[in-house]
């Protein structure tokens, strides 16, 4: 039913093979589209998109703060309000530990 297939990635132009077992295993899985990255490519792109937090090329805002608890300035990934109090990273690890 199915048959090896030359195809040419899309990042680094190289000619990969797609085969008869990766075609099956994309049909299971409900894929219509073949891969357009050979399999060294998608790995580097997987690996930049775990580094990046899952954005390719945005990097998270960070805003500075002072932590509630020791004084600290910090900076977080959020915009403080005001109304809640806001931790450095030293002092709310132990808080989240103790609260499992």
């Amino acid at each position: 039913m199915f048959a090896d297939k030359i195809l040419t990635c899309r990042d680094c132009g190289r000619d990969f093979e797609f085969t008869a077992s990766e075609q099956e295993f994309y049909a299971e899985k409900g894929f219509t589209n073949e891969p357009s990255r050979c399999p060294e490519c998608r790995a580097a792109r997987k690996a930049q998109t775990r580094n990046n937090g899952g954005g390719f090329s945005r990097q998270r805002e960070m805003f500075p703060a002072v932590c509630s608890n020791c004084g600290k300035e910090t900076t977080v990934p959020f915009q403080p309000s005001g109304n809640k109090p806001v931790y450095c990273r030293d002092c709310y690890q132990p808080r989240t530990r103790s609260n499992w």
